[in-house]
């Protein structure tokens, strides 16, 4: 006769939220998604210290470091084979993604010196809420409660900081929209990045995607008259190894495993470290308008990384995401 078996107890709401929250936020993702936007907010320091024109230096951030990365690559597990013929669309991805990196960084690279460096690290990453945007609308990673309340105070603190900026110094205002519009082609790169990312590593993924910058950005220093050979390397280099392959290279190994909400709002730890730079190294001065809306993002960072979401992609999600 069958032994019976005792009916298993259920788990609780509390512990699968908790359970959902560490499948869907690996602690190595989310260190790898802060120490890149650290080692990202040296960026606009570099780019000053730079004896090249603003978008110059950006090709030799991305020219720099795709030798480095496609090295890599080939030597990693994973090698960067091209897509094949029935993958058109993973080469566009790549293709434009590449194109809007680049249109990222030099809008970006030439609002860094029109503006103070938070304001150009904190509107340059406006995907911070694009992103996110993305992911509700299109990718149904819905916030829970708690990640909702960190969405709002991130919302604050960034408001609190551009009010500050203009109210600061409205000559600014031409470097910061600038900084703006790089913040919305990075929102850009980030969505097709996350399509790719479904189905390729994160080395050979940066790799393509670098190498697909290298063109336009060479082409848009030349369009406007830059001084593109520099008589000293040593920013140039630093930029190409702190942003492009130690930065960006950790953002695309999160971008695969993190959802677009925690991605978005770990980009504002780059105005909060770029605040500091600029304070210690220019003179910029903080008010407390500036401190409180450090506050606020540094309060939303603990909140979403503490929050789960509604829902968590599956295998078999993936799955069609592999279907460009």
């Amino acid at each position: 006769m069958p032994v019976s078996r005792p009916p298993r107890k259920s788990a609780s709401p509390e512990s699968g939220r908790l359970s959902d929250a560490a499948a869907a936020t690996p602690p190595i993702a989310f260190a790898a998604v802060i120490l890149a936007n650290v080692a990202l907010a040296f960026g606009p320091l570099l780019v000053r210290m730079a004896d090249t024109g603003p978008v110059a230096s950006a090709f030799w951030r991305i020219t720099l470091a795709a030798p480095v990365l496609a090295l890599v690559a080939l030597l990693g597990p994973a090698r960067p084979r091209a897509p094949g013929r029935g993958q058109a669309g993973l080469w566009l991805l790549l293709l434009v993604g590449g194109i809007a990196f680049a249109g990222d960084l030099g809008t970006w690279h030439i609002g860094i010196r029109q503006t103070t460096m938070a304001n150009a690290t904190l509107f340059g990453n406006s995907a911070t809420f694009i992103f996110p945007l993305y992911g509700f609308l299109v990718a149904r990673a819905w916030p829970s409660r708690t990640q909702g309340v960190a969405l709002v105070l991130a919302a604050l603190g960034a408001g609190l900081l551009m009010g500050r900026s203009y109210q600061v110094d409205p000559r600014h205002l031409v470097g910061d929209l600038l900084c703006v519009l790089a913040g919305i082609l990075y929102a850009v790169y980030f969505i097709l990045m996350s399509r790719v990312r479904s189905i390729m590593p994160p080395v050979p993924a940066l790799a393509w995607s670098t190498m697909a910058s290298v063109v336009p950005l060479f082409v848009f220093a030349v369009v406007l008259g830059e001084r593109v050979w520099p008589d000293h390397w040593s920013a140039l280099i630093l930029l190409a190894l702190g942003s492009q392959i130690i930065g960006q290279g950790l953002m695309i190994y999160a971008l695969g495993l993190l959802s677009p909400l925690v991605v978005g709002l770990a980009l504002l730890v780059q105005p909060m470290v770029a605040t500091a730079i600029g304070w210690i190294v220019y003179g910029e001065t903080l008010a407390l308008p500036d401190l409180a809306g450090v506050a606020m993002v540094a309060t939303a960072l603990v909140l979403v990384r503490r929050g789960s979401p509604r829902a968590v992609a599956r295998p078999d999600d993936r799955d069609d995401e592999r279907r460009i």
